[in-house]
């Protein structure tokens, strides 16, 4: 699709909510990610065939596995880059590719990126608001020290 048959303003819509969960996530508001931004979304969180699961869901799975500082935060910071997103605004559907970068620092851990890896998203506009329809979370590339972060250890995906 040619960049002069989209809107813009989809792209930068779709943008800002992939950018919004960033925001959500690193001020510990697990449940504004999943009542603001992931309430009609559905999670790849397992290999291929393994179902996926809804907010609900994840929202349990964020408190369970993600740890919050004495603060409230994650002490993190989660740094989103390199969107590739394509819209078909006859369909009211998008997707964007992006990559995750997530620093941390606490009182005994300095400053350090603890994973990085990939978001590929889904979106539908419903009502001309546009909203997560999918995210998968298997796509994690490099892990660091998570022993902050994270109350189990993740690896790499692999490619």
């Amino acid at each position: 699709m040619g960049l002069d048959s989209v809107d813009v303003r989809s792209e930068v819509a779709v943008c800002n909510l992939v950018y919004r969960y960033a925001e959500l996530m690193d001020e510990g508001r697990f449940e504004d990610v999943a009542d603001e931004l992931f309430v009609h979304a559905q999670f790849v969180m397992g290999p291929e065939g393994t179902p996926k699961i809804d907010a609900d869901a994840m929202l349990a799975v964020l408190n369970r596995m993600v740890i919050r500082h004495a603060d409230g935060t994650l002490r993190t910071k989660h740094v989103i880059t390199n969107p590739i997103v394509e819209v078909d605004e006859a369909a009211d559907t998008a997707t964007c590719r992006s990559y995750h970068t997530v620093f941390q620092q606490t009182d005994t851990l300095p400053l350090q990126a603890i994973v990085c890896g990939r978001y590929h998203d889904r979106f539908e506009r419903v009502n001309g608001r546009w909203r997560f329809s999918e995210r998968d979370y298997t796509l994690v590339d490099m892990v660091g020290d998570v022993s902050q972060h994270l109350r189990v250890p993740i690896t790499p995906a692999g490619r």
